[in-house]
Formats: C-alpha cells, structure tokens, sequence
C-alpha cells in the first residue's frame, strides 16, 4: 500500500512539473521581481484591447496588460508570489478569448460583441 502511495505522489509531482514548464516557457523575469509573458489571443479588435486588458486589471496580481491588436499578442505583468501565467490564460479565456493553447469559454464567447468573434470579417 505505502509503495502504492508513493508512486501515486511521484506521478502527481512529475506531471506538476510538466504544467509549471509549460506555463513559464515563454516568460521573463523582470528586475523589479514580476514576471512578463506574452500570449497569441484571438482578438480582432480594439473593443477586444479593451475587453482583455480591463479583464486583467481586476486580477489579483497583474500589475499590467497591453494587447497588440495587429499581431493578437498580449504582454502581461505579473507577481509570480500573487499569480502565474496559468491562471492568467484562464482569466483572458474566461473573457472570451483564446489564449495561446487554452480555447476561449464558450459562454464567454458567445456574449462578445459580434465583431469581436474570430469569425467576424475585419
């Protein structure tokens, strides 16, 4: 049973691990001790700008955002003590949005403004 435990808590950890690599692959630390991370969003537009980043101001930890709308590419600020870049893509999904490989939320997408869905002619 103990050795059944123990392989258990292994498989936990390594596949911990595995997400955390994923997660800070594409960050920088920063001087001041945050963190920067850019994410490929499914924006289209500035109403899009508008919807990510006010979404992110309200994050615990996020100390700034700023969506390049032409290339989809959000920069964010973080403290990694207050947050991390998962729970970063999960706020911009639950926005309505994609962020890199995390899909946006459906019922989030459905109430965006018809320009701002990834189908939507610009």
């Amino acid at each position: 049973m103990n050795t059944f435990k123990i392989l258990i808590s292994t498989l936990c950890l390594s596949g911990t691990a595995a997400i955390a690599q994923t997660a800070v692959k594409d960050s920088v630390a920063n001087n001041d001790g945050t963190v920067t991370i850019q994410l490929k969003t499914s924006a289209v537009c500035e109403m899009c700008k508008e919807t990510i980043e006010k979404a992110l101001a309200f994050e615990k930890g996020i100390k700034s955002s700023d969506l390049h709308v032409e290339s989809k590419m959000l920069s964010v600020v973080y403290d990694p003590r207050k947050t991390n870049s998962i729970k970063v893509k999960t706020a911009v999904s639950k926005s309505g949005y994609d962020a890199d490989e995390w899909p946006a939320d459906m019922k989030a997408y459905e109430r965006l403004h018809s320009c701002c869905k990834k189908d939507s002619a610009h």
